[in-house]
């Protein structure tokens, strides 16, 4: 586990916390791009919250919880869930997940999903090691991004 590391929810984010966070976006996905204004909104969007991992005070990882009333239930989705190169293999993006995981039990939602690529082998190992269990289904994406 880092030392010094803190999971929480973003309330507030630096200049120098928008620079971790645009370093951490090509660890992600090739095909993000950084919008300072766009990760901002998430400090007051309603029923969206970003999960920052830090290490001595300096972002590390993060992670989005979003969630939403539907017919069925309130349901989560997990999105972009990255943890930086440099620190990863040290128990972070398992926090960051058991937070996440924490937070959403907490809130009484009824459904916590994620996806990821086939190909992210030792991510799929951790979602599974936290609870998560493949489902029989296929996730279709409308829209320019294959990413």
């Amino acid at each position: 586990m880092a030392d010094g590391l803190s999971i929480s929810i973003a309330e507030r984010l630096t200049q120098n916390d928008l620079q971790r966070i645009e370093a951490l976006l090509p660890q992600l996905s090739s095909t993000a791009r950084f919008d300072a204004a766009r990760v901002l909104s998430l400090l007051d969007a309603q029923n969206t919250d970003l999960f920052v991992a830090r290490a001595s005070g300096r972002i590390v990882g993060m992670a989005t919880l979003a969630t939403a009333p539907l017919v069925t239930g309130w349901h989560g989705s997990i999105e972009d869930v990255v943890v930086d190169q440099g620190t990863r293999g040290q128990g972070i993006a398992r926090q960051l997940l058991e937070t996440i995981i924490d937070e959403a039990q907490r809130r009484g939602l009824d459904k916590l999903d994620l996806t990821s690529r086939p190909s992210r082998e030792s991510a799929l190992r951790l979602y599974e090691a936290v609870g998560f269990v493949r489902r029989d289904t296929n996730v279709l994406r409308f829209g320019s991004h294959t990413d």
